[in-house]
């Protein structure tokens, strides 16, 4: 199964010495969407027509993930922020929201505290930020980062069973189970076998310490624009909010009812609505 998305085309983007794969559809305000492990793009594949009639929609694979390239450095989330920024520049996007879910909420936030003037607004889901003045002991209790850091082992053991692995880290992660639909975690695990893709998504866990210490220094300087905080009750939602307001001044959110990590695919619905009423009341 191709991933494609009637109303929305892909292209090549050259950025940050790379090229990163981007998704585009919609008209009005743009905003950017940054998917998680171990999934890429298609993550919001529900979202993005419910935003589409108000939105100018992107959405692009990280460096690392998808059809984007996937270099030997780089996984830092401040310069996987500038790929992002510079993906919405080339765009024609000079001033954007961006939200991001687990990994991409990694690199949401320094791209809204790096590049003050271009982000409007920001969206953050369901997942525990370094610099956070919980993140080591969450970090610690979260058996799958201690074993994606681990050079080399997780891209031996993975070869040749990237569909068992995917499928099995994302049902760990589901509460409602009749939205964990098998053809979308075949294109997250084809996805991951194309050469190196395994390793990129592990060099995004490699670079936590480097991530951690440049997320101490933005708390030195609050956001002050709007910013939004949503995860499932099953999982951070409860924490999003309180965590977020050490970074930034203007939050709200919460949880969304009956849900675990991936919110995108287990309620589209609810995440489309909150942030079409995030963006249009600010």
């Amino acid at each position: 199964m191709i991933a494609t998305l009637k109303g929305f085309t892909q292209q090549l983007v050259p950025v940050n010495g790379i090229k990163i794969n981007a998704v585009t559809g919609g008209s009005g305000p743009p905003i950017l969407l940054l998917h998680g492990w171990p999934e890429t793009w298609w993550e919001w594949h529900k979202v993005m027509p419910l935003l589409a009639d108000d939105f100018s929609v992107v959405a692009m694979d990280l460096r690392g993930a998808g059809f984007s390239d996937c270099p030997l450095d780089g996984y830092d989330k401040a310069t996987m922020a500038r790929d992002a920024h510079e993906v919405m520049v080339a765009l024609g996007h000079e001033r954007y929201a961006v939200c991001g879910h687990d990994i991409g909420g990694m690199v949401a936030l320094p791209q809204a505290a790096i590049h003050r003037k271009a982000v409007t607004h920001l969206a953050v889901l369901d997942v525990p930020l370094p610099g956070w003045t919980g993140w080591e002991a969450t970090a610690a209790r979260l058996w799958h980062f201690g074993f994606h850091m681990s050079r080399d082992l997780p891209e031996r053991l993975l070869y040749g069973r990237e569909y068992d692995y995917v499928s099995a880290f994302m049902a760990e992660r589901f509460y409602d189970h009749s939205s964990f639909n098998p053809a979308d975690i075949e294109i997250y695990a084809k996805a991951m076998a194309l050469p190196g893709r395994t390793r990129g998504g592990m060099e995004w866990y490699r670079a936590f310490a480097a991530d951690h210490a440049a997320a101490l220094e933005y708390k030195k300087q609050p956001l002050a624009i709007p910013v939004l905080g949503l995860g499932g009750d099953q999982r951070f939602g409860a924490q999003m909010v309180p965590m977020l307001k050490e970074f930034a001044t203007d939050v709200r959110g919460g949880s969304i009812a009956r849900c675990s990590h991936y919110v995108a695919d287990e309620r589209p619905d609810e995440v489309a609505a909150a942030l079409i009423d995030f963006l249009k009341a600010n």
